[in-house]
């Protein structure tokens, strides 16, 4: 399509250079030569209009000539084109002129590989959003890509979808105007409906700070002794935490409480209907959902508990999270190996490496890492 229009625009070009050299070489002769062609085009136009041949239709360069020569002396006597059409011809010209000198410049494309690794981490990971591709860029490639310039190449097969909000300004005023996000620990369930149709129950525990998943586990079951019981496994005195944040749910009784005040930490719970008051466990959930569980069915317990493990390992060691950072750059929960080598620019990867991308369940998502060149 564009070498046609390119090659349209060449040839209605060379038609008007020519015209106009004719016109110019007419032009520089004497009056009695001039006045000679006129006569002559003129009882040719009459022969032809007496015998009303109909005329062919005029090329685009021949149309460009004929504004160009009514804008200097009157020809509609000689010519067979009408008023109207010429008018007509001359507001399609400005259309023309203005639409090209309003063009859009924009912004330059980035480089065909780049583009092709973001169309190959959409293509890889199912469901996932712009600005997570982008911090996967920034955060294991080295590259700064913003993520409205991730939505402009990535292919239009669905509507994005609404996120969930986030905490109300006194849960945002909590956690980081008091700078506690690295202490406080936020814990709930979530359920699960297996092949054979039986509800299993997925309880977990996250770091607000770091976003990291410091425990979670599978019961069919979920009564307090139990949930006392990985309240023990999860809240060590050696970490520090401060602050437990879960609902009103049956299963976190006064004794659950006392388990996790024995090692010092204090136990706050939400309001009633208010699930805003946990929202990054919350939106843990949602995440565990849409990325994992929305396209897994578990055929029991075990089963429920080995994809768990393979997702909460790429969640935690090299899934990128959104938490706002004073650097700008994107986290990983605990990032295992070395941090990317520098880039040799904000769009080309660091020279001698390659990218290698590992699959995990299924094919559902990828880890990718830069891979030295042998």
């Amino acid at each position: 399509m564009l070498l046609r229009n390119l090659s349209h625009l060449f040839v209605t070009l060379a038609e008007c250079l020519g015209r106009v050299a004719s016109y110019l070489f007419w032009a520089s002769l004497p009056n009695n030569i001039q006045a000679a062609k006129i006569v002559s085009l003129t009882t040719e136009l009459t022969a032809y209009r007496g015998r009303d041949v109909r005329p062919r239709r005029l090329t685009d360069g021949a149309r460009l000539t004929f504004v160009w020569l009514t804008r200097r002396f009157d020809v509609s006597d000689i010519v067979h084109v009408q008023k109207d059409t010429l008018a007509r011809w001359h507001r399609h010209a400005f259309r023309l002129f203005w639409r090209w000198k309003s063009r859009r410049c924009g912004r330059p494309s980035l480089p065909k590989k780049l583009r092709e690794l973001i169309r190959q981490v959409i293509g890889d990971n199912k469901r996932i959003g712009q600005r997570q591709v982008a911090d996967i860029l920034l955060r294991i490639f080295n590259l700064l890509v913003a993520p409205r310039s991730v939505a402009k190449y990535r292919p239009r097969r669905r509507d994005p979808g609404k996120g969930q909000p986030v905490g109300s300004w006194t849960w945002l005023k909590f956690v980081h105007k008091r700078a506690r996000a690295n202490a406080i620990v936020a814990c709930d369930f979530f359920t699960v409906v297996t092949a054979t149709f039986r509800t299993l129950y997925v309880f977990v525990m996250m770091e607000v700070g770091s976003r990291e998943i410091i425990h979670y586990n599978v019961t069919a079951h979920p009564t307090a002794e139990w949930t006392a019981q990985q309240f023990r496994e999860a809240l060590s005195p050696e970490r520090n935490y401060k602050t437990l944040i879960h609902d009103n749910g049956s299963a976190f009784t006064k004794e659950v409480d006392e388990v996790a005040e024995a090692v010092g930490i204090e136990v706050k719970k939400t309001p009633f209907h208010a699930p805003k008051a946990n929202a990054y466990c919350e939106r843990l959930i949602g995440t565990i959902r849409r990325e994992c569980l929305d396209y897994l069915i578990a055929f029991g317990e075990g089963h429920l508990k080995l994809i768990l493990n393979e997702w909460v390992d790429y969640y935690n060691h090299h899934r990128p999270h959104r938490g706002k950072h004073p650097d700008g750059v994107p986290r990983i929960p605990k990032l295992i190996g070395p941090p990317p080598p520098p880039a040799l620019g904000r769009h080309q990867i660091a020279e001698g490496y390659e990218i290698e991308a590992t699959p995990i369940l299924g094919g559902l998502r990828h880890r990718y890492r830069l891979k030295k060149v042998a």
